[in-house]
C-alpha cells in the first residue's frame, strides 16, 4: 500500500479539522474507531481511552474554540502499511479562544494513527501538543510533583 492510497482519508481528516476549529466536533468524532482501545491525546488535558472519553475531550476542546480558519497542515512524515498507517504534521490556523473576539495563532505537532477496520481507514490515536519550536529542557519539568 502506499500513502496516495489514503489520501481520501488524509482529506476528510483534515476537513474535519477545519470544522473541529469552528466549534464542530462531528466529522472528527465520525473518523476515530469504535474499538475499546482508541486514543486522543490532545494538548487540554491526560490522554483519553475508549470512545466514550474521546466524545467528552472532543466535545470540551471544540466548546474553546470558534470562527476558525481553514488549517495550513505541514506534512513532516508519513508511513502506510497493509492495515496501519501514520503521519506527523504541524497543523496551524488562527481561532477566537473561548470568549475572545480576536482571532489567535494556534499551532499542533500531532501524530495520527490510522488503522483499517472493516474495510475502512479510522483513527486508532491522535496525539497534538503545542510544540512546534525548540525549547530549553526546564519546559518539561513538572512542578507539580513532589
Amino acid at each position: 500500500m502506499s500513502w496516495s492510497d489514503l489520501e481520501p482519508i488524509v482529506d476528510r481528516y483534515h476537513h474535519a479539522l477545519d470544522a473541529f476549529v469552528r466549534g464542530d466536533p462531528a466529522l472528527q468524532r465520525e473518523l476515530f474507531s469504535r474499538q475499546d482501545d482508541v486514543t486522543l491525546a490532545n494538548p487540554l488535558g491526560p490522554p483519553a481511552r475508549g470512545r466514550h472519553q474521546i466524545e467528552q475531550v472532543m466535545e470540551r476542546a471544540a466548546s474553546m474554540l470558534r470562527e476558525g480558519e481553514p488549517n495550513r497542515f505541514e506534512r513532516v512524515t508519513a508511513y502506510a502499511g497493509t492495515d496501519v498507517a501514520y503521519m506527523v504534521e504541524i497543523e496551524r490556523t488562527n481561532a477566537k479562544v473561548r470568549g475572545s473576539d480576536e482571532m489567535l495563532p494556534v499551532s499542533l505537532r500531532v501524530t495520527t494513527v490510522f488503522r483499517m477496520e472493516d474495510g475502512e481507514w479510522k483513527v486508532a490515536h491522535r496525539q497534538a501538543d503545542p510544540i512546534t519550536s525548540p525549547r530549553t529542557i526546564d519546559t518539561i519539568v513538572d512542578i507539580d510533583q513532589p
